[in-house]
């Protein structure tokens, strides 16, 4: 797949504001509540292969193999559920490890809670697919041939701060 800036042939990139209030030196942390940690614990072990660590009473933390993480907090039957639009991406490194992924939500669904899977597609430019967990948090799986990160920046504004094209 090429990348955005082979694609179209105009870009407007924003440059950083070097005049901003703050200038964090990263985005380091979300968070998202789940009933009981220890029970999505072993879904994020088991199932996403994530790293976790118990940090305090009520919380945990997870990450992926970067400067972020994640903040899991233990909220019980006062967890609101997210919609889809709010989701967690974990990338996969082909169309088969997203397939595959898909295949082990199935097999494994009853055994971690997983409430809903949705099919694998192509869609916004990546293949993937979206699963809501135990705790009503939903994961996209997906496989992107290049980085999506630097290629969304590099691409640029393609819309006003109305939502007029450029």
């Amino acid at each position: 797949m090429s990348s955005t800036l082979e694609i179209f042939d105009y870009v407007v990139a924003r440059r950083p504001k070097k005049d901003s209030f703050v200038k964090p030196s990263t985005l380091s942390h979300g968070t998202l509540e789940v009933y009981k940690l220890s029970e999505s614990r072993r879904f994020y072990e088991e199932f996403l292969g994530l790293e976790t660590a118990r940090h305090s009473i009520g919380a945990m933390a997870i990450r992926c193999s970067s400067s972020s993480h994640i903040v899991c907090i233990e909220s019980g039957e006062r967890l609101r559920p997210v919609h889809m639009f709010n989701h967690w991406g974990l990338d996969v490194d082909s169309r088969a490890a997203v397939d595959a992924a898909h295949r082990a939500a199935l097999e494994h669904k009853d055994k971690y809670g997983i409430r809903s899977i949705w099919n694998p597609k192509f869609q916004h430019g990546i293949y993937s697919f979206y699963l809501e967990d135990l705790d009503h948090n939903w994961w996209e799986f997906q496989y992107y041939d290049g980085d999506e990160t630097e290629d969304m920046f590099d691409f640029g504004d393609r819309f006003t701060d109305e939502g007029k094209p450029l």
